[in-house]
């Protein structure tokens, strides 16, 4: 005869109580209750990260519509996921979320930069998770590839809105719209 046994997720409050080694280099994320531990980003990856964090965070704040943060950063959507995305945008009208432990709901977007051992986490997982939560873009940027796809969530499913190259595409975004990125510059 086959038992089930239940497998119990870690909780936000329990993820948040464990305690770290200080010389540890990880970051860590509570993603449907397991604990994922993430490796420190590479030089390309802050390069991308930085020009990104600069071109978003120029175009909210001449238009006035929020703020960017960019990792680490705890974003708490639910019981069970403290995820740090690369990059993420709130509206000012939800721009309450932000306490001083992290950000406290679901932001408007959220910006992800695979890496090499990140590639199905940030395709599968996370984006199942950010879906899942009501982020209304899910921004993709994959070095290797040269590429940025930008998802829009559309009944309650993401959808690719936009996918980008550096020698071809035009990038679009709902949730900011009138940004003007230049990809080549961001991806190279």
């Amino acid at each position: 005869m086959e038992s089930v046994v239940a497998i119990q997720k870690m909780t936000v409050a329990e993820f948040r109580a464990l305690e770290f080694d200080d010389n540890d280099q990880s970051w860590y994320e509570l993603i449907n209750g397991e604990i994922v531990q993430k490796g420190s980003p590479n030089p390309r990856h802050q390069e991308i990260s930085f020009e990104l964090s600069e071109a978003l965070g120029s175009h909210v704040k001449q238009n006035k519509l929020g703020k960017v943060y960019y990792a680490p950063i705890d974003v708490f959507l639910d019981g069970h996921n403290s995820v740090q995305p690369d990059l993420l945008f709130i509206l000012t009208d939800r721009l309450a979320m932000v306490t001083q432990d992290g950000i406290e709901g679901i932001p408007s977007l959220v910006v992800e930069i695979v890496s090499p051992s990140s590639g199905y986490r940030d395709r599968v997982t996370k984006k199942a998770v950010y879906e899942q939560h009501g982020v209304q873009e899910y921004w993709l940027v994959d070095p290797l590839e040269e590429l940025i796809e930008i998802f829009a969530l559309e009944n309650g499913q993401y959808t690719l809105l936009s996918a980008v190259s550096p020698n071809e595409g035009q990038l679009r975004s709902n949730v900011l719209p009138g940004l003007v990125l230049n990809v080549p510059e961001v991806l190279r």
